[in-house]
C-alpha cells in the first residue's frame, strides 16, 4: 500500500520567507540609503499586537516590518494585490486580503483570530497611501479590532519613503526614518461603542502625529475632517 503524503501548503512558507526577505531587505538599505530605526526597544516580545502607521509608499510594509525586526507582522493588505500572479508575494509574506472602505468581516475575524493567537498584525488607519504626503484622516477599523481584542497598538511613523516613488533616487543615498512610539494599552471591549471608537481612532491619530516632524502634519479638525488635499505634501531640503 502506498502513503500518501500531504500537498505542501504555501503556508508553510511564509515565515522562512518573511525573514528572509526582512533581513536582505535590512541589507540593502543600509547599502543604498541613510536608514535610521528609533524607538525599537519599545517592542514587545511577545503577545497579541497591532502595528499601525502612517502610509507614504507602497515600500512601508517591508519597511516598517524592517524596523521593527522583532516580531513578524501579519499586515492587513487591499485585495487588488493578491490577484495572480504577482499576488504570490503577499501570500508568502504572510499578509491578507481587505475590501478596503467597507465592513469586510472576514478580514476582521482573520485579524482577531491572529491577534488572539498572540500574532503582530499590522495596519495602515488612513486605509490608503497619502497623495500629499500629510498624515490623513483615521479610520475606525483598527481602533475596532483592538477594542475587541484588548490587545496594544503600536504607533510608528514613517518619513521620506515618499522618495521612493522615483527608483532612481537611490543613486542619492535618501535618507528616512522609521521611529516606534511606546504601546497603547487597550481594554478588551465585549461590543465596542461608537464613542468608544472614536476616541482611540484619536488616541491612535495622536499618537502617529506624535512621531512625525512637524512638515508632516497639516490641520486635522478631528474625526470628521482630515489632511487639507491642496497642499503638495511636505518638503524636504535635508537630503
Amino acid at each position: 500500500m502506498q502513503l500518501k503524503l500531504p500537498r505542501p501548503r504555501w503556508e508553510w512558507f511564509v515565515p522562512a520567507f518573511y525573514w528572509g526577505c526582512t533581513y536582505a531587505l535590512r541589507g540593502a538599505l543600509w547599502l543604498v540609503t541613510r536608514w535610521e530605526v528609533r524607538g525599537r526597544e519599545h517592542v514587545p516580545l511577545e503577545g497579541g499586537l497591532i502595528v499601525v502607521s502612517n502610509h507614504l509608499n507602497n515600500a512601508d510594509p517591508p519597511i516598517v516590518g524592517a524596523g521593527v525586526a522583532k516580531r513578524r507582522i501579519r499586515w492587513m493588505a487591499k485585495i487588488e494585490l493578491f490577484r495572480y500572479p504577482f499576488g504570490v508575494i503577499p501570500r508568502l509574506w504572510g499578509a491578507f486580503p481587505v475590501r478596503r472602505f467597507e465592513a469586510d468581516l472576514g478580514a476582521m475575524l482573520n485579524a482577531e483570530r491572529i491577534l488572539r493567537h498572540g500574532g503582530v498584525l499590522g495596519m495602515f488607519p488612513e486605509g490608503t497611501r497619502s497623495r500629499t504626503g500629510y498624515l490623513g484622516k483615521p479610520h475606525p477599523g483598527t481602533a475596532l479590532i483592538a477594542l475587541r481584542t484588548g490587545v496594544p497598538v503600536l504607533p510608528c511613523a514613517v518619513t521620506g519613503t515618499e522618495r521612493f516613488r522615483n527608483p532612481l533616487v537611490v543613486l542619492r543615498r535618501p535618507r528616512f526614518t522609521v521611529t516606534i512610539g511606546e504601546p497603547i494599552r487597550v481594554e478588551a471591549v465585549k461590543r465596542p461603542t461608537e464613542e468608544q471608537v472614536s476616541a482611540l481612532t484619536e488616541r491612535i491619530f495622536e499618537a502617529i502625529k506624535a512621531l512625525l516632524p512637524p512638515e508632516y502634519v497639516a490641520p486635522y479638525t478631528g474625526s470628521g475632517g482630515g489632511a487639507p488635499q491642496e497642499h503638495d505634501g511636505p518638503d524636504h531640503p535635508r537630503e
